[in-house]
């Protein structure tokens, strides 16, 4: 068995993150359809989308608080600079210096949140993007303890309303394979949370949860993957898709614009 790695930070090259995995590239092929110019990205990850995203670009800057190295195409690497840095704020970028800004599954893990939709209203160029994806509470199966908050479709909105007055609010979708998953998946999270008698998921401070919910995490998804083999790896992003954002999508897919 291949030793356990977080399961905050999605890759393609384990089996058992394939879904999350999938939903996650939907994020960039529709972003990739939206952008345009001078690209920022905060939270590279493991880089998956850096491609995708960068042939629909003039130039790709990448922020992520871990270094990371990627394995690009030789006709990207001139395009994509890589900066490591924690955030907020933008340290070292000038005002209004992109025409877009994405940033996936990132927000939630951010303490100062107010201040990263700032900063990134800050560097964006007149009339430029930002494209937010996050969880949606609503669909949350247990507290994960590796997020500081996670949004409603309307508290994202709100957040998001301080800065910019242009906002369009989608959110990601599963067809029924996917919704076979996540149902398998609620099932699995509750035979594993019956044991938290006193709730100690939701009385702890986040710190004392975090390395137990990674490896419970884990281990369910090898889990499912075991019992549902063929359903887990027949999943594509193609089985995902956008729509208005209401209370039942996966994530929050919201692009703002700044006027």
């Amino acid at each position: 068995m291949k030793p356990l790695q977080t399961a905050e930070r999605v890759a393609h090259h384990d089996p058992s993150d394939h879904v999350i995995y999938q939903r996650s590239l939907l994020a960039y092929q529709e972003a990739a359809k939206r952008i345009h110019g001078k690209v920022l990205e905060i939270g590279t990850g493991s880089g998956y989308g850096l491609a995708l995203i960068a042939e629909q670009t003039d130039e790709l800057v990448t922020i992520d608080k871990y270094k990371a190295s990627f394995d690009l195409p030789d006709h990207l690497t001139d395009k994509i600079q890589f900066i490591q840095m924690n955030v907020p704020p933008l340290t070292g970028i000038p005002d209004k210096e992109f025409d877009c800004v994405i940033t996936f599954q990132v927000i939630e893990h951010i303490d100062q949140d107010e201040d990263f939709v700032s900063e990134i209203h800050r560097v964006l160029k007149d009339g430029g993007k930002l494209i937010v994806t996050t969880p949606n509470a609503n669909m949350s199966l247990t507290r994960n303890p590796w997020h500081v908050r996670e949004y409603t479709a309307q508290q994202l909105k709100i957040l998001l309303r301080r800065k910019f007055q242009s906002i369009e609010t989608l959110g990601v979708f599963g067809h029924s394979k996917v919704m076979d998953y996540y149902l398998k998946n609620k099932e699995s999270v509750k035979r594993i949370t019956r044991f938290d008698i006193f709730d100690l998921q939701h009385r702890l401070p986040r710190r004392f949860l975090q390395i137990p919910y990674d490896l419970m995490n884990r281990l369910n998804r090898r889990k499912l993957l075991k019992h549902n083999h063929d359903l887990v790896l027949d999943i594509t992003h193609k089985d995902h898709f956008l729509s208005q954002a209401d209370d039942k999508c996966f994530d929050l897919f919201y692009v703002a614009t700044k006027q």
